[in-house]
């Protein structure tokens, strides 16, 4: 299959692409710097040159493969709708292409906040539609293209999507650590946040490639909620900095942006991915992937 890729050299991606190519997929990853063009190239893809703004780029490297996962986004919290509406569009763009083929596409998601309940959410749950907004509208869009002919599936990963060269959520909340000299958490830190290691989820993005059916939804959930404060403590003990528990009502001012769902108790879980598709996790758990201790040479380099 010829998969065009988007973010085919990020975080997530790079280890998609990896994924591809050792099943016998042929690969072309969405280049919209030179950077991203040599990091394609030297993983054994394809380039092809453009970004989320120019539609027409995005048309044409879907209209020449079999299949597309999405993974592109522009990751500036302080233009979070603007944000949205970009990957939106892109959907869309790429979804005209698509429409009447059956070809699929997979785009990336999040669970975060799906339920409010305290139990793990499912493939299942939707979200509050009253609270539906930023990518959880995209997901929105992308699957609707089923009733258009287009195998889309959506894959929710956690907010800690960890591993080696890392640069979202966790390696921020080492920053906090070690800029502030405490590893903190809200309240008594029982909070969950489910988790996946890349790798694992790199090889269920080529599974719902190749096997989705249109309009599902999969979760790339390794661990289904570890608690923060097991996070905070193994932070402390490699910055060598006290563990303490902050306030809600702190949580903003301390974590930054963070601190709006750091105390948020979110876990979910992939027991419907498992069964439909054979997934079986098999890369460390974020506890022994941070005690590994390359979290904190990448930030203390930084």
């Amino acid at each position: 299959m010829r998969v065009f890729v988007t973010g085919a050299s990020g975080f997530i991606g790079s280890a998609v692409v990896q994924e591809l190519l050792g099943a016998g997929h042929e690969v072309v990853g969405l280049a919209r710097s030179n950077s991203s063009a040599e990091a394609i190239s030297a993983a054994g893809a394809e380039i092809h040159r453009g970004d989320l703004d120019d539609l027409d780029s995005l048309r044409a490297g879907a209209e020449s493969s079999d299949g597309v996962i999405h993974l592109a986004y522009i990751h500036d919290f302080s233009k979070f709708e603007d944000n949205a509406r970009v990957d939106q569009r892109a959907i869309e763009a790429i979804g005209e292409v698509l429409a009447d083929s059956h070809r699929p596409l997979v785009i990336a998601n999040g669970t975060l906040m799906l339920a409010a309940d305290g139990r793990p959410a499912t493939e299942e749950d939707g979200g509050d539609p009253a609270l539906r907004f930023g990518r959880r509208l995209g997901e929105h869009l992308l699957l609707g293209l089923a009733d258009r002919r287009v195998r889309s599936a959506s894959l929710r990963l956690p907010p800690t999507v960890h591993g080696e060269h890392d640069h979202g959520f966790l390696p921020m909340i080492i920053g906090v650590a070690r800029e502030k000299g405490v590893s903190a958490y809200v309240g008594d830190g029982s909070n969950r946040w489910p988790a996946v290691h890349r790798l694992d989820a790199a090889s269920l993005f080529q599974l719902a490639l190749e096997r989705a059916p249109a309009g599902s939804v999969l979760h790339g959930v390794g661990e289904e909620g570890v608690p923060i404060r097991e996070v905070a403590e193994v932070i402390g003990r490699h910055l060598d900095v006290p563990v303490a528990s902050i306030s809600s009502e702190q949580a903003p001012e301390h974590f930054g942006f963070l601190g709006a769902f750091i105390g948020a108790d979110s876990p979910a879980s992939s027991a419907l991915t498992r069964a439909r598709f054979g997934w079986q996790p098999k890369q460390p758990g974020l506890i022994d992937d941070l005690e590994q201790g390359h979290y904190f040479e990448v930030a203390a380099a930084a």
